[in-house]
C-alpha cells in the first residue's frame, strides 16, 4: 500500500499478512498485558487477515508522551504501536537499541491533561478553585487580528491546551479524571497544579470552546452551560442577592421574562421592566432601587430593539450595578458588548454560534472574577455542556464569519424589499432608517443579522396563509442556522395567552419572524414574492 506521512512525526506502513508470532497463546490470556488490543486477539484466533499498521522505532516514545494528554485517538494509536512495533525494533535479538516501554494505560490513556503550551504561555487554575483551566492567550492573539481568523484558529492552531497533531480538536469523553497520587490531588486542590477533576467542573474540549469565545468577545473568561436559558438563569441567580433588584426590558425572550416574573420573586428578588430605549426609566430605577444588574438583549427578541450599551453601562456603573447584554441576535461578530462597556455578554450558542440547528448550549463571557462567581453556582446546579456538543460548536464556529456575512447581506436586502411591498404593513430591522434605534445600531454594530420581523397587512388567517405558502423556510422556533426558519410569534411562543394579553407585549396576530439562512438571496426573494401573491 502507499506510504503516508503525518506532520513531522512518523510514517505508517501497512501489510496484509501480519505476523502473529508475538501474540500470546490462549493458555496465557490471563497474563495478557492490559494494553494489548482485543481486536488483535480476535484477528489471531479467528484467522482474520487485515492490514496492520507498522510504526517506526521512535514512535512509541513520541506517542507515550502525547497520549498523556488524554486524547483518545492518540491513546488508541499508542496501544496499536505497543502491539505491533517494527520487526526487530528494540528486541534483544535485533541488536538495536532497546525502545523504552510504552506507558501503561493508567499513564497513557487517562492521565489528567497538563497544559503544555509555548514557553511564553502561562497556565492557571480558575481563581475560585473549581477546576476550570485557563490559559494565557497573549502568545497567539497577537497573530489573529480579525474575527474571521479567530473563529477558526483561536484556542486551536495557536494556544490549544490539548496536545495533538490532529487539525480538529479531539472530543474528550470522560465523566471524571484521576490523579496518579494523593500529592497530585493536594497540589490541584491548593491550586499548584492545573488539571481537571470531574466532568461537571470542566472538560478539555469545552475549554477550547471557552477560550475561542473569550477571544472573540475580548473577555477574560467564558463559562459554558447546557442552554441559553440555563445561562440566563444561573447568571441571574449568581449575581443578584436574595431580596435584590434587577432591571430588564419589555421586549425579550418570553421564557426569560417568565423566570423573572414567577421564580425570582420567590427569592425576594424584584424587577423593573422598561422600554429598551428609555434611558430615563433606567436612571429612575437605578436611583429608586438598589439595583444589582441590568439584564437586556440587544437587539431584542422579536422586535430587534437596541440598547445604547455605552451609555447604559456608564449609568449602571455610576450606581454600582452590573450590565449584562444578551448578544444572541448580534453574534460576537456584529457587536462587541464588552468593548462598549458591558460587564458580561451572553449567547444562546444554539443560534448563530452553532449555526446548524443540531446542538443546544449557552455561554457567558466577562471578567475572570464575575465568571468565577457564576461558575461556582453552575458547578452546584449542573447544567453542564456535553463535550460532544462543545465539539459541534467549535466545528460550527469555523464558518461563523462566512455565515454571518451572508445572513447580514440577506437580512438587509430582504428588509428593504419587504418594507417596500404593499402587502407588508411594517418591518422591524435595525439596518433600516425606519427602525427607532437605527442611528444607535449604526454606531455600535457592524452588521444587523439575518432575522427580520414584519407585520403582514391582514389578520391571523391571512398571515397563516402567507407562512404556509412559503416553500423554502421551515416553520419552526429558533434562528441563526444555515436553513431559513419562519414563525408567527403569536402562535409559536404566545399561543397559550389570549389575544388581549399578547397585545400587551405587541405580539399581534400578523407578526412574522423570519430567520434567513444561507440560501441564495434570489431564491428566497422569489419564494417570498410568490407567498405574498397568494394572500
Amino acid at each position: 500500500m502507499a506510504v503516508s506521512s503525518l506532520h513531522r512525526v512518523f510514517t505508517f506502513e501497512c501489510r496484509s499478512d501480519p505476523d502473529f508470532a508475538s501474540l500470546p497463546s490462549t493458555e496465557n490470556l490471563r497474563s495478557t498485558p492490559r494494553h494489548f488490543p482485543a481486536a488483535s486477539l480476535s484477528s489471531a484466533f479467528y484467522g482474520v487477515s487485515s492490514p496492520i499498521l507498522r510504526f517506526p522505532p521512535n514512535f512509541q516514545r513520541q506517542l507515550s508522551t502525547k497520549a498523556r494528554r488524554n486524547c483518545s485517538n492518540i491513546g488508541v494509536a499508542q496501544i496499536v504501536a505497543a502491539s505491533w512495533s517494527n520487526e526487530g525494533a528494540g528486541s534483544p535479538a535485533s541488536g538495536a537499541n532497546p525502545v523504552p516501554a510504552v506507558a501503561s494505560p493508567v499513564d497513557a490513556a487517562t492521565a489528567p491533561i497538563p497544559l503544555d503550551l509555548d514557553a511564553d504561555d502561562e497556565n492557571v487554575v480558575d481563581a475560585a478553585g473549581n477546576g476550570a483551566v485557563q490559559t494565557n492567550r497573549r502568545s497567539y492573539s497577537s497573530f489573529l487580528k480579525t474575527d474571521a481568523s479567530k473563529t477558526i484558529h483561536a484556542a486551536e492552531r495557536l494556544g490549544r491546551a490539548i496536545v495533538t497533531d490532529a487539525i480538529t480538536t479531539p472530543v474528550v469523553n470522560t465523566s471524571a479524571y484521576f490523579f496518579k497520587k494523593t500529592a497530585d490531588l493536594i497540589d490541584y486542590k491548593e491550586k499548584r497544579l492545573a488539571s481537571y477533576e470531574y466532568g461537571r467542573y470542566g472538560n478539555p474540549t469545552s475549554t477550547v470552546l471557552e477560550e475561542k469565545l473569550s477571544e472573540l468577545e475580548g473577555a477574560e473568561s467564558t463559562v459554558l452551560l447546557a442552554s441559553g436559558m440555563c445561562a440566563s438563569i444561573v447568571m441571574l441567580m449568581a449575581l443578584i442577592p436574595a431580596g435584590g433588584h434587577l432591571v430588564t426590558t419589555t421586549d425579550c425572550y418570553r421564557k426569560t421574562r417568565v423566570f423573572i416574573e414567577t421564580v425570582l420573586p420567590k427569592m425576594g428578588i424584584t424587577a423593573s421592566v422598561i422600554d429598551p430605549a428609555d434611558v430615563g426609566a433606567l436612571e429612575s430605577a437605578l436611583e429608586q432601587n438598589k439595583v444589582s444588574l441590568f439584564f437586556t438583549e440587544s437587539p431584542t427578541n422579536p422586535f430587534l430593539r437596541c440598547v445604547d450599551i455605552k451609555l447604559v453601562s456608564e449609568l449602571c456603573h455610576k450606581h454600582g450595578a452590573l450590565l449584562c447584554i444578551d448578544g444572541t441576535f448580534a453574534t460576537p461578530l456584529n457587536q462587541k458588548a464588552i468593548a462598549l462597556g458591558a460587564d458580561l455578554v451572553m449567547h444562546s450558542c444554539t443560534k448563530y454560534i452553532g449555526g446548524h440547528h443540531d446542538v443546544i448550549g449557552g455561554c457567558i463571557s466577562g471578567s475572570g472574577k464575575l465568571i468565577s462567581e457564576i461558575r461556582i453556582l453552575h458547578h452546584i446546579l449542573g447544567g453542564v455542556l456535553n463535550p460532544n456538543a462543545a465539539y459541534l460548536f467549535i466545528r460550527g464556529m469555523k464558518t461563523l464569519h462566512l455565515r454571518v456575512q451572508q445572513q447580514n447581506s440577506t437580512g438587509m436586502g430582504m428588509a428593504k424589499f419587504l418594507e417596500a411591498h404593499p402587502k407588508v404593513k411594517r418591518v422591524y430591522y435595525p439596518g433600516l432608517p425606519s427602525h427607532p434605534e437605527h442611528e444607535l445600531a449604526m454606531r455600535q454594530m457592524t452588521g444587523f443579522g439575518g432575522v427580520v420581523s414584519f407585520e403582514i397587512d391582514g389578520d391571523i388567517e391571512t398571515t397563516i396563509k402567507f407562512v404556509d405558502s412559503l416553500k423554502i423556510p421551515y416553520i419552526a422556533p429558533s434562528f441563526g442556522g444555515c436553513e431559513s426558519i419562519v414563525d408567527q410569534p403569536a402562535i409559536m411562543s404566545y399561543w397559550d395567552l389570549p389575544a388581549s394579553e399578547r397585545a400587551k407585549w405587541k405580539i399581534y396576530d400578523n407578526l412574522v419572524r423570519f430567520s434567513f439562512g444561507i440560501e441564495d438571496f434570489e431564491d428566497l426573494k422569489a419564494d417570498i414574492v410568490q407567498a405574498l401573491e397568494v394572500i
